[in-house]
């Protein structure tokens, strides 16, 4: 008879270590799950920012490309000609100017 008490208080003790271990990795697979999810929702914003920054970069590369072109054009006579007709008012030798009556 006292054997079994014996079994039967380890089958007992046996289905609650097997009930708590259970319910720990089911909680675990809970937060991992959930973590999980977290990730993907930052992977998807980080990848949507990845494309709006390459967007810039390229933005940036074309405006850095533009303001050379415009530095090598500003060192042309063309260039200088136009600087001097404008906003300075001269004019070549030998040109007429025609202004319009106010």
């Amino acid at each position: 008879m006292v054997k079994r008490r014996l079994a039967f208080r380890r089958k007992r003790q046996n289905h609650l270590a097997m009930f708590l271990v259970t319910t720990a990795v089911l909680m675990l697979l809970l937060v991992v799950g959930i973590k999980s999810i977290e990730l993907q929702e930052k992977k998807r914003i980080y990848a949507a920012r990845e494309i709006a920054l390459e967007q810039q970069i390229a933005e940036e590369e074309k405006r850095a490309q533009e303001i050379e072109e415009f530095r090598k054009y500003t060192k042309t006579k063309k260039y200088a000609e136009e600087v001097a007709k404008d906003k300075l008012g001269l004019v070549h030798e030998g040109e007429i100017i025609f202004k319009e009556k106010e």
